[in-house]
């Protein structure tokens, strides 16, 4: 076993760089290879531009294996990384591959979706055994689920991982692929709404008197909240009769992947009405985090065609539909009457 080189084949999910407001973010790639039992470890570096790849590793494999890690660090302040996957080798050891799916295939890296919405874990085992004299280890896998939150406001910039909560564990004794389906997370957190943070799978072999137990595949998808808005300077009912009012849209935690803006249209508020978009509140955001914007709204008469009963709605569109954040309906009466009398005299 000491002589075996195993050849890695890795897959970087995304780009090496994404945009965070103004700023480019980066990645830097890196395999480490954790031996087993002695637990020397040795880093390979990745081309960053490369999304797929393979090299011989620089370590022979030692009696109980090794540990292969994908990891991704982003330039951020403080540096962040990421364990992307993992691959364990050994002679008898199953193999272990975890997926995770969510409606959000706009990811740069990270699979992330919303709080209120479902997302489904692929898991596939291979190299399971189940004769009388085989090893225990080779038998069976565990799968462990975890559940982090990243408080108010966190974005999982710099927070300790190890610190995860283990909500799971089940023992998985057969060979090919399952599919776990949540309707929603299991992150603790109040209000459901605004709930934020990650759920990580990771299926770990069984330790045997050659190795302890170790990770041979790992996945975690990021939950962000529900969007929340208002319109503030008009008010349900108001009559107005010169120029429109300076209206203010607020908006809270905004989707990574978004577009939200503000439409109004003639008559009374109805779901699913197009309408015409309000100028200057077209917002569009492709960030890996959520964010909260204000914007305000002038000089935006010309989108009123006639006087009349009018509606306008603050929407935003995700990866997930369409979401009517708030509504206002208002009466527009820009009509000039002017009354007196008239008399000649002959």
């Amino acid at each position: 076993m000491n002589s075996l080189i195993a050849r890695l084949i890795l897959v970087l999910a995304g780009t090496s760089a994404w945009t965070l407001g103004d700023t480019i973010i980066t990645y830097t790639n890196f395999i480490r290879q954790i031996q087993q039992p002695s637990g020397v470890v040795w880093d390979m570096s990745v081309a960053a531009t490369s999304p797929a790849g393979g090299s011989l590793s620089a370590l022979g494999i030692e009696p109980g294996g090794a540990r292969y890690e994908l990891w991704t660090v982003a330039n951020t302040t403080p540096l962040t990384n990421y364990l992307l996957d993992t691959k364990y080798v050994s002679t008898y050891i199953p193999g272990a591959t975890v997926a995770i799916r969510t409606g959000d295939t706009t990811y740069p890296t990270i699979p992330r979706t919303r709080c209120d919405q479902p997302f489904y874990v692929d898991i596939t085992i291979t190299g399971l055994l189940s004769g009388a004299t085989d090893p225990t280890a080779s038998k069976s896998v565990n799968l462990l689920r975890y559940v982090q939150s990243y408080g108010v406001g966190g974005t999982g910039v710099g927070i300790d991982r190890n610190q995860a909560t283990l909500l799971s564990t089940a023992s998985i004794v057969t060979n090919g692929l399952q599919t776990l389906t949540y309707a929603l997370t299991s992150i603790p957190g109040s209000p459901l709404t605004k709930i934020r943070g990650e759920e990580r799978f990771s299926v770990f072999s069984i330790a045997d008197y050659q190795a302890p137990s170790t990770q041979l595949a790992s996945q975690f998808v990021q939950i962000w909240p529900v969007t929340d808005g208002t319109i503030a300077g008009i008010t349900a009912g108001q009559v107005i009769r010169t120029t429109m009012p300076q209206a203010t849209l607020t908006l809270n935690d905004l989707y990574p992947s978004s577009r939200s803006y503000a439409q109004i249209y003639k008559g009374n508020p109805v779901l699913g009405t197009v309408g015409t978009v309000v100028p200057g509140s077209n917002l569009v955001i492709n960030d890996t985090v959520p964010s909260n914007r204000v914007l305000l709204l002038n000089n935006y008469d010309s989108v009123f065609y006639e006087d009349g009963v009018w509606t306008m709605e603050l929407l935003t569109v995700t990866p997930f539909g369409t979401d009517r954040l708030a509504y206002v309906t208002f009466t527009l009466d820009r009509t000039i009457e002017a009354n007196g009398t008239f008399t000649t005299n002959e």
